[in-house]
């Protein structure tokens, strides 16, 4: 018994065949190699320094959140002695971590990231967390130009800081009174008067250095707003959002402690930049 086939099948038939159905599947594959490589991409550590009157233990809801999901974090301990030596303290450290890096600073640790990673080619994205996001040659009074800081250095009579001299310098810290008001309102009292008894001294050079050439000019950058910041001021942090990150900016109803606030917002933040490298 034979059996008769619609088509005489012919050597160049079959290889017409052959090539066709190849061509088909080709097409499936550039999908499954870019999951493929999603897959097998390592994890960005994910770098947190944190701002002025607080240490690294600002960061612990949202380190712990990121931990839980697998990734690497570490929270480093910002001198606070001034942008220039600060900047160039974590871009050494920096400079030790292997692979991609998402860079991640509140507060005043917005200017000294926006330093620091000038010229590291692993750092893939910065994040700005109610943060300073200077451009060059702005020092730290330049860019509280809009209203809305409670932060009033001495000898103004209304001074919200205290000025106390070490050896070779002289350090700030937010009179305990107003520390509520103007670094976390929205954190109960109890929690608030700790972070004022704790706090650590911002030494004079962080308010005059000058920023170096920016990194957000040149590498991705995401930017937080508190609408309730009275610390930089919301005007003054929406200013510098818009300007770094233009379309990666968001607002979020909180105090200037967003990070301890709503710590989930600050995830979700870092999450969309990790989805943006």
């Amino acid at each position: 018994m034979s059996i008769k086939l619609p088509i005489p099948i012919t050597r160049r038939s079959l290889v017409v065949t052959i090539a066709a159905v190849a061509l088909g599947l080709s097409s499936l594959f550039p999908a499954a190699t870019a999951a493929q490589t999603a897959a097998t991409q390592p994890k960005p550590t994910i770098v947190l320094v944190h701002g002025a009157w607080a240490d690294a233990s600002s960061w612990n809801r949202v380190t712990k959140r990121l931990q839980r999901q697998g990734y690497s974090v570490m929270a480093l301990a910002n001198p606070l002695r001034g942008m220039t030596s600060d900047s160039a303290y974590i871009a050494s450290i920096l400079a030790t971590i292997p692979g991609p890096i998402v860079l991640v600073a509140h507060s005043y640790g917005g200017a000294v990231i926006t330093n620091a990673a000038t010229g590291n080619p692993n750092v893939k994205a910065l994040v700005y967390v109610a943060a300073f996001i200077p451009d060059t040659g702005e020092v730290a009074t330049d860019l509280l130009k809009f209203p809305g800081s409670l932060l009033v250095l001495p000898p103004n009579p209304d001074a919200t800081l205290t000025a106390r001299p070490f050896p070779g310098g002289v350090d700030f810290y937010v009179n305990t009174e107003p520390f509520r008001k103007i670094f976390a309102a929205d954190l109960p009292t109890e929690k608030t008067a700790l972070m004022a008894a704790g706090q650590r001294p911002l030494a004079l050079a962080a308010f005059t250095d000058a920023s170096g050439p920016p990194a957000w000019k040149t590498i991705p950058s995401w930017a937080l707003v508190a609408t309730q910041d009275n610390t930089i001021g919301t005007a003054n942090t929406r200013f510098m959002a818009r300007r770094a990150a233009p379309s990666r900016t968001v607002e979020i109803d909180a105090s200037h402690a967003v990070l301890l606030s709503h710590p989930d917002a600050v995830v979700d933040l870092i999450h969309k930049a990790i989805r943006g490298i």
